[in-house]
């Protein structure tokens, strides 16, 4: 099953690169999980803030995988437990769907994004940058998977 994280940003540090790639190798086959990374849109002091989300909305659009299930990452989306997760991810594997995940920029995803999603996402009511946005992602469903394959997700 293909898992796509879409985000928008700009170069990251290489701990965020350190944190992707620790959890995309634990990730094991069925499961396999790409970021594609997509450049900011130019944002200007005299320039609107809607153009540049709608730039942004343009390119996530456009590159989101033919037939795959859309999961918005939105401060107002729905805050899944780790075993609400699992759950989640059980249903895509079963559907054999790619699930693209969609990360907006500075100022978020546009109406549009929200609209074509399938479901939205929380991961926390804090405002995180986005390079710990990809790591705690990659994590989660890292997390979710081992717990598919009869793991615990924690040792309390």
């Amino acid at each position: 099953m293909r898992l796509v994280v879409l985000t928008v940003s700009s170069r990251q540090p290489q701990w965020v690169n350190d944190g992707w790639l620790e959890y995309a190798k634990r990730l094991r086959a069925p499961l396999k999980i790409e970021l594609v990374e997509l450049p900011l849109a130019r944002r200007s002091a005299s320039g609107p803030v809607e153009k540049a989300v709608e730039q942004e909305a343009e390119r996530l659009l456009a590159a989101v995988p033919r037939d795959a299930r859309i999961v918005a990452l939105d401060e107002r989306g729905g805050l899944w437990s780790t075993m609400e997760l699992a759950e989640r991810l059980r249903r895509w594997r079963q559907s054999g769907a790619p699930v693209c995940f969609l990360v907006g920029g500075p100022d978020g995803l546009a109406a549009r994004c929200l609209e074509r999603a399938d479901e939205s996402w929380a991961l926390s009511r804090l405002t995180l940058p986005h390079g710990l946005v990809r790591v705690v992602v990659a994590e989660a469903l890292y997390r979710a998977a081992s717990v598919l394959d009869g793991h615990p997700y924690h040792r309390a």
